[in-house]
């Protein structure tokens, strides 16, 4: 097939747009459809008035490398819009006053070809665009400087200059042009890409060089306007940095205009010092910078004709609408319209991700529904009176089938066999030291063969008892798999919610945060609120620190106390990745009570391995643990079951699991393990440290006891230990603790201590009564103390004593009030 030449490629960009041009009309005549085309193709007329601009470019009225580089990336980013960009770039090309069209061209059809020999060998990628665009500069440019014979080595070196200039914008506008499409959802650009965006808009405006209105110019007016822009979006760093980047582009692009580096870098310092006030101070800014520098670098009339370039600049940029600011504030770091976009980003993540959690939950909620359902229907009535029905089908097949009665037994005494074949069956079921031998002389008269179908009876029964008891245990099983789906599914719907929570926009608290701890003079590098919950607060913060001065307990953490409402205690440091003086603090709710615990046991005969095991652990929400477990027997195996109960139940609970929930899950689990007969018993009281009520459950366990002042209440509870039994009732008791109540809690080792001829219970409040001390760990080793002496110091089973006691949280440090900080507002909470 015959490859078509440059020009044929043009006259078919052109027929292109000339046919986008008449449907475009024919959607006018419809209406919507035109709206329709219009929302579509404007970011097209953008980018293709970009490349007319960039087609007028030029660096030193010699080099114009960007028209390529613009092309080339928009042939890979938009190759809907390539005809487009490429008539914009040519047409720009024809009307500058510099630029070589024929030049243009070669280096487009020279791209073109290179780019059809890489889609050959499947080998394109954007990557490759700077090399591309290098070479096809390269080899026009060079080879119009061999042809032409003319300045010796001159040309060559500036076709090498040019040929580099456009790889490098290649680069730059590869970071830069993606920012304008319009489907872009990330608002997170880097400094990178910004300069990249900068330098794209600043050689968009060269193009416009020798456009004057009297003794305006144009690029100077739409380089002030810029500044302006980004002066107000990004205050006086990104104000200066345009200015500086601006003005460098013009004075490639017009050597007398050197000075506009420095003019425009200044007025954007001070255009960007007072964007807090709006637009008229910025305006005021830069005029003032325009102004002073103006005085400097020429004469009156230079001065007047830079004055009215800067207030058609203020002009336009007041006639600029809102959108424009708001649409670029998204997009450089550190505005607020930023920081609400990743919120926004986030928020909608996390709505995802609670919907995704709840749908899941449902899921199984529903399995639950399902195996609670089959586990009713291989219980119910219906299911016995066909198991049964098969029952007597069977013997008869066996023993009747033969028989010569059975017309006579089945069909006209149907009712009267039925009835005995029911009493011999039930006979059977109550059968235990009876002798087997052992039949009714009605049985005899109204059956030839009841030895046999006793015997037949005998034996398809125990099949029939054999079947209804692994029929049992996978009803069982079935019971125990809803109930954990259930579980499951709370702890999933909570989690959904807990995220639902966290989506919350908090960014203006963290704003006030950090406010005020800057105020106080305090080094804060960042600031996280995961929740303002009341009674659930938690704040992340990292910040420097002075070795020997505790700012987070003494300062920051009072000063949370007094805007929040609440008191606010540190819960976790620690160090943070940016350096060994950085910390990383969280800060959370103090609960209205506090737990000090204290253990104290000792193994059988003395050994070192104990079989039971015990924790005090916090369990979120405000809940704390306090958990004995004693494993059957002693020493290893016996340590290994109590511990895996604990541990096993610790996690469910940790998870969020429902407590009755856990316990079965913990007894299904032990079951499991071994055939053996094990178990082991479970004593646990779940502290809420807002309100001091406590649930105890005891599984198998001994009495615990309450001291509070010179009363002893005992808590006793009549559950089996876990392990036994594949379905157990739990029952919980609820005991509310008062500030100061001291909680015992044993195993059977302490309590059997006394000896069977006392008793225990009284025995044990006696002791506990005479104990005087008030911390828990002396108040344990004492109580283990008197129980060894009152043995002998004969140790006849493993012993081991948990003690607890409640206290009213008394925060180190009170609040301050510091001027200016006002309470703040805390977000709904997500129900």
């Amino acid at each position: 097939m015959e490859k078509k030449s440059a020009a044929s490629r043009m006259v078919g960009w052109a027929s292109e747009g000339w046919n986008a041009w008449k449907l475009a009309g024919w959607d006018l005549l419809q209406g919507n459809k035109w709206m329709q085309a219009w929302t579509v193709k404007k970011w097209g007329m953008l980018l293709a008035l970009m490349a007319f601009l960039l087609g007028r470019a030029a660096i030193l009225d010699q080099l114009a490398p960007f028209a390529l580089a613009y092309f080339a990336v928009i042939y890979y980013l938009r190759k809907d819009l390539i005809a487009w960009v490429g008539i914009g770039t040519v047409a720009g090309c024809l009307l500058s006053p510099v630029a070589h069209p024929w030049s243009l061209l070669g280096e487009l059809a020279v791209f073109l070809l290179l780019q059809k020999a890489m889609e050959k060998f499947e080998r394109t990628d954007l990557s490759q665009v700077p090399v591309l665009v290098g070479t096809s500069i390269l080899l026009v440019q060079g080879f119009l400087a061999l042809v032409g014979q003319t300045g010796g080595w001159f040309p060559i070196v500036m076709a090498a200059i040019d040929a580099a200039l456009g790889l490098i914008l290649s680069l730059i506008f590869v970071q830069a042009i993606p920012i304008f499409a319009p489907a872009r959802k990330s608002y997170h650009l880097k400094n990178e890409e910004i300069i990249c965006l900068i330098i794209l808009l600043a050689s968009v405006m060269t193009g416009t060089v020798g456009w004057t209105l009297g003794p305006v110019t144009a690029e100077h007016v739409l380089s002030r306007y810029l500044v302006l822009l980004f002066a107000l979006v990004g205050g006086a760093p990104l104000g200066a940095s345009v200015g500086v980047v601006a003005g460098m582009i013009l004075s490639l692009a017009d050597p007398n205009a050197v000075y506009q580096i420095s003019l425009l870098a200044f007025s954007g310092m001070l255009a960007g010092l007072l964007k807090e006030g709006g637009r008229l101070p910025v305006a005021l800014g830069m005029l003032l910078g325009c102004s002073i520098l103006s005085f400097y670098i020429g004469n009156q009339t230079a001065v007047l004709n830079s004055t009215w370039e800067s207030l058609l600049a203020i002009l336009v940029f007041f006639l600029s609408g809102r959108t424009l600011i708001h649409t670029l504030s998204r997009y450089v770091p550190g505005t607020q319209e930023n920081l609400k976009s990743h919120y926004e980003y986030a928020k909608r993540v996390r709505d995802i991700t609670a919907s995704r959690v709840e749908q899941f939950s449902e899921v199984f909620r529903q399995l639950s529904r399902s195996f609670t359902q089959l586990a009713a229907d291989g219980a119910g009535g219906e299911r016995r009176k066909a198991e049964q029905e098969h029952f007597m089908n069977a013997v008869a097949q066996k023993t009747c089938a033969n028989c010569f009665r059975q017309k006579t037994c089945w069909n006209e005494k149907f009712y009267d066999t039925y009835a005995v074949m029911t009493e011999m069956m039930a006979s059977i079921d109550e059968e235990g030291k009876k002798a087997k031998g052992e039949i009714r002389s009605e049985w005899r008269a109204a059956c030839k063969k009841p030895e046999q179908v006793m015997a037949v009876m005998r034996e398809q029964y125990g099949l029939y008892k054999n079947d209804q008891h692994w029929r049992k245990q996978i009803i069982e099983s079935r019971q125990l798999v809803a109930d954990q789906l259930v579980g499951v599914s709370q702890v999933m719907e909570d989690l959904a919610r807990e995220i639902k929570r966290e989506g919350q926009q908090l960014y203006l608290q963290e704003e006030q945060i950090r406010t005020t701890l800057e105020s106080l003079g305090l080094s804060v590098h960042s600031i996280d609120v995961i929740n303002l919950e009341e009674g659930n607060v938690e704040i992340e913060i990292v910040h420097q620190y002075t070795r020997g001065f505790d700012e987070c307990r003494k300062i920051i953490a009072p000063m949370l106390s007094d805007i929040l409402g609440e008191t606010i205690t540190v819960t976790k440091e620690q160090p943070n990745d940016r350096g060994p003086s950085y910390s990383l603090v969280t800060f959370g709710s103090a609960k209205e009570f506090e737990v000090e615990t204290g253990v104290a046991g000792a193994a059988k005969g003395g050994d070192l391995l104990s079989g039971d095991s015990f924790t005090a652990v916090e369990l979120g929400n405000g809940k704390f643990a306090v958990a004995l477990s004693d494993g059957m027997g002693n020493g290893e195996r016996a340590r290994l079951e109590s511990s895996t109960a604990l541990e096993i139940l610790q996690q469910l609970l940790q998870s969020g699991m429902d407590e009755k929930l856990a316990i079965k899950s913990v007894n299904s689990v032990l079951m499991l393990r071994s055939p053996e007969e094990i178990y082991a018993t479970v004593d646990m009281a779940i502290i809420d440290q807002y309100s001091a009520e406590t649930t105890f459950m005891k599984i198998g366990s001994t009495p615990s006891f309450i001291k509070r002042a010179g009363e002893v209440i005992p808590v006793t509870g009549s559950n089996l230990p876990v392990g036994i039994l594949s379905d157990i009732e739990v029952d919980l008791v609820t005991v509310q603790l008062l500030p100061g109540d001291t909680l015992i809690m044993m195993t059977d080792g302490i309590f059997d201590a006394p000896g069977y001829a006392v008793n225990k219970e009284l025995w044990l409040k006696r002791v506990i009564q005479e104990i005087r001390a008030e911390d828990p760990q002396e108040f344990a080793d004492c109580l283990l103390e008197r129980v060894v002496r009152h043995q002998q110091g004969d140790i006849h089973d493993d012993m081991t004593v948990i003690v607890a006691k409640v206290n009213r949280y008394q925060p180190e440090w009170a609040t301050f009030r510091w001027p200016g900080v006002s309470r703040m507002e805390r977000p709904k909470v997500v129900s």
